[in-house]
């Protein structure tokens, strides 16, 4: 067995310094947390959420499949009968007790995968901290969506303007049985102020990222990209005359105000552009309200 030469100590010594050269003459890549928000992947795994019918009733039927298949057992499910007169849910039971223990939860979204009813499905929020442990259990009461079909905001969450509108990106981007043939095809029901959502992006070309906030990676990672993966205009010294004009940009008195309120804006401009799909026809149909509803047919 041949015996390796030891390495040489200068090259290693120069190589050293040579990495440092190259990584200060690279564009930063640092964001200004919490002011920058980074975008969220198309596929991001965030909190769970409860979705609701158009008609306003629970999707959840209690069949607790979601318990059985969590590997962490962080999911606590127990299911009730139907009240026949004001039934929860369209099945023969709904979920009466609903906790997530998101101490335990890893977000493998199994869950998402196990539901037959896709009731429980993913946001994209991630940015959740909590003072205490009893804090870290989601109840039914913090999962279920509202009448507006909006997930409930509590209080340690650092909610945005938009950041609820895609509540089930990760359901809407699977197809059935793995099938490539059915990527991108609507084959899943309503939700509550939403109506049908569109098909998330994925490897085929049925895809809609103006509706579904997706930002493809080339625009969000741009300064990871190699020279050779980076667009045309941002190559060679009109690339670099551009990253030094920004770099100084970012040293300006008054950006850090100037950069907030431009973020407010695009904020505000996504959340336009995401209820496009609330404006959907037959999408605003009001939450059931039994009480209401019965009296008003027995007066009638």
């Amino acid at each position: 067995m041949p015996t390796p030469e030891p390495p040489h100590g200068r090259q290693n010594f120069l190589g050293g310094f040579k990495l440092t050269l190259e990584h200060l003459g690279r564009p930063p890549v640092t964001r200004q947390y919490p002011e920058e928000k980074r975008p969220k992947q198309p596929r991001q795994h965030g909190r769970h959420v409860l979705n609701r019918y158009e008609d306003g009733m629970e999707k959840c039927i209690g069949c607790e499949l979601c318990a059985g298949v969590c590997p962490a057992d962080c999911i606590y499910v127990r299911g009730l009968d139907n009240p026949p007169d004001h039934p929860v849910s369209p099945g023969e039971r709904y979920g009466y007790v609903y906790e997530i223990n998101f101490l335990r939860c890893i977000h493998c979204d199994m869950c998402v995968e196990a539901c037959p009813t896709e009731a429980i499905t993913e946001s994209k929020l991630m940015e959740f901290s909590f003072t205490n442990r009893s804090d870290a259990i989601y109840g039914k009461e913090e999962l279920l969506v509202d009448d507006d079909g909006r997930p409930k905001h509590l209080p340690w969450e650092d909610w945005r303007e938009g950041d609820d509108l895609h509540t089930s990106g990760w359901m809407r981007a699977t197809s059935p049985a793995g099938a490539a043939a059915f990527e991108g095809q609507v084959q899943w029901s309503g939700e509550l102020g939403f109506g049908v959502r569109s098909p998330e992006g994925g490897q085929s070309g049925n895809r809609d990222d103006a509706t579904t906030g997706s930002i493809p990676l080339r625009q969000t990672l741009e300064r990871h990209l190699r020279p050779v993966d980076m667009p045309a205009a941002k190559r060679g010294p009109r690339g670099a005359i551009g990253r030094a004009l920004e770099k100084a940009e970012r040293f300006r008195p008054g950006f850090g105000k100037k950069h907030r309120l431009a973020a407010d804006e695009a904020y505000v401009d996504a959340k336009r552009a995401g209820n496009s799909e609330r404006d959907a026809v037959g999408s605003t149909t009001p939450a059931r309200n039994p009480s209401t509803d019965d009296d008003q047919a027995v007066g009638s």
